[in-house]
C-alpha cells in the first residue's frame, strides 16, 4: 500500500515545513563554491526570487561549513549542508547555523562518528536527508542486487535509516536517486510502502536543461500521481535557475502548484502571418516574474486563436503583421506587429 502525503511524518526545516499534509518543497542547490560567499548568496537570492524554498549548498572542507553563517546571515530560505565521508565538517556545518545535513550515514566515518552528528542534530533540532544513489551503492548491496538495481537502493535506504534509528534519531528525509527513470520510480514506490518519513524526489544526473526536463517529468509525474514525494529537486546540467522554471512547471501541469501563470502557445504551421516565436519566448521570461493564477494563449492564427484558447484569460492570435487581443475568448482589439509584446505585458499587469 503507498503511504499518501497525508500519512507522511512531519519535518521542520528551518522555517519550511516538509511532510505530512504540507505543499511539495522545491529544492535546487548551488552550484557555486560555498567559500565565494558573495557569489553563493547571490545565486540563492536570484533562486529564491524564482521559487525556491530550500537550498543546498556543498561543503568540502572547514572554511565551506564556517561560511555557512554568512550565507545564513544573507538568505531567507532554510540551508542544506551537503557532506560526504568527513563527519567534523557535518559538526561545524551544523553549529554555523545549517538548517539540515544530507549526508550518507555509510560513508560519513564510524559508528562513533555517526553517533556524534546524531547527538549534535538533536541538540540542535536539525534533521538529516539520507541520500542514496543508485551508482554509489555499497559493495555487498550492489553484489547482491545488481548495478543500480531499485530493489538494492531500497535496501541500502533501510540500512543506513536503521543507523540513524538505532541511535534514537527520527528526524528523517530520505532520497533514492537513480540517473534511470524507470528504476527511480521502482525505487520510490519501494520506499513509499514501507517508510512513514517524507521523500525528497528526483532523477539525478538528468543531463542538459532539455533531456534533464523530459526524463525528470517521465519519472516524476507517476510519483507525484500517487501522491509519492513531499520535495523535489530538478536536477539540470546548467543554470539552476532552470531547476525552478521546470519544477515550477511540472508541478502546476499537475495541479500541485498554484500561484502560477500559464502560457499556452501553438506550434505554428503556414498559418501563421506573423513572427510569433520572438513573442512567445519574451512573454514566458515575463511570466517568470508574476506570481499569478492567469493563462495566457499567444497563437499563430484565427483558427486557433480566440475558439482554441477561450478558457485563456488573455490572449493574441494573428493576423497579417498583426494580431487581435483577446480576453476569455472575446475578441477586444487589433494590435500592430510592434506592438503586440508592449501591449500584451500591459494587459496582463492590469489583470493581475
Amino acid at each position: 500500500m503507498i503511504i499518501n502525503r497525508n500519512e507522511t511524518k512531519k519535518i521542520q526545516v528551518g522555517n519550511i515545513s516538509i511532510g505530512g499534509s504540507n505543499h511539495i518543497v522545491i529544492q535546487s542547490m548551488c552550484n557555486t563554491k560555498t567559500k565565494n560567499v558573495n557569489e553563493t548568496i547571490y545565486q540563492i537570492r536570484k533562486l529564491e526570487q524564482l521559487g525556491c524554498e530550500i537550498i543546498r549548498v556543498a561543503v568540502l572542507d572547514r572554511i565551506d561549513a564556517r561560511c555557512i553563517r554568512f550565507i545564513k546571515d544573507n538568505i531567507n530560505i532554510p540551508l542544506v549542508a551537503d557532506i560526504h565521508f568527513d563527519y567534523r565538517l557535518a559538526l561545524e556545518a551544523i553549529e554555523n547555523g545549517a538548517d539540515k545535513i544530507r549526508i550518507n550515514p555509510g560513508n560519513i566515518g564510524s559508528y562513533e562518528s555517526l553517533k556524534k552528528v546524531v547527538l549534535k542534530c538533536k541538540e540542535k533540532h536539525i534533521p538529516i536527508r539520507v541520500g542514496i544513489n543508485g551508482g554509489s551503492l555499497e559493495k555487498d548491496i550492489e553484489k547482491q542486487y545488481g548495478y543500480n538495481s531499485p530493489l538494492g537502493i531500497f535496501e541500502s535506504a533501510k540500512r543506513n535509516v536503521k543507523l540513524l534509528e538505532d541511535l534514537g534519531f527520527y528526524d528523517i528525509v530520505i532520497s533514492l536517486k537513480s540517473s534511470d527513470v524507470l528504476n527511480t520510480i521502482e525505487a520510490y514506490k519501494l520506499a513509499a510502502s514501507y517508510f512513514s518519513y517524507p521523500l525528497h524526489i528526483g532523477i539525478t544526473e538528468a543531463g542538459s536543461l532539455l533531456t534533464s526536463a523530459i526524463r525528470s517529468s517521465a519519472g516524476l509525474s507517476p510519483l507525484l500521481l500517487n501522491e509519492i514525494g513531499s520535495t523535489l529537486r530538478i536536477s539540470i546540467s546548467d543554470n539552476p535557475e532552470y531547476e525552478i522554471i521546470v519544477a515550477k512547471e511540472l508541478l502546476s501541469s499537475l495541479g500541485l502548484y498554484h500561484n502560477h501563470p500559464k502560457l499556452v502557445a501553438c506550434p505554428t504551421c503556414g498559418r501563421t502571418n506573423y513572427n510569433m516565436l520572438p513573442i512567445v519566448k519574451e512573454i514566458e521570461q515575463f511570466l517568470l516574474t508574476i506570481n499569478a493564477n492567469i493563462t495566457v494563449a499567444i497563437m499563430g492564427c484565427v483558427v486557433n486563436g480566440p475558439s482554441e484558447a477561450k478558457n485563456a484569460d488573455i490572449g493574441i492570435a494573428g493576423g497579417k503583421d498583426e494580431a487581435i487581443l483577446f480576453k476569455k475568448g472575446q475578441i477586444i482589439k487589433k494590435v500592430k506587429q510592434e506592438d503586440l509584446v508592449k501591449t500584451l505585458k500591459e494587459e496582463i499587469m492590469k489583470m493581475i
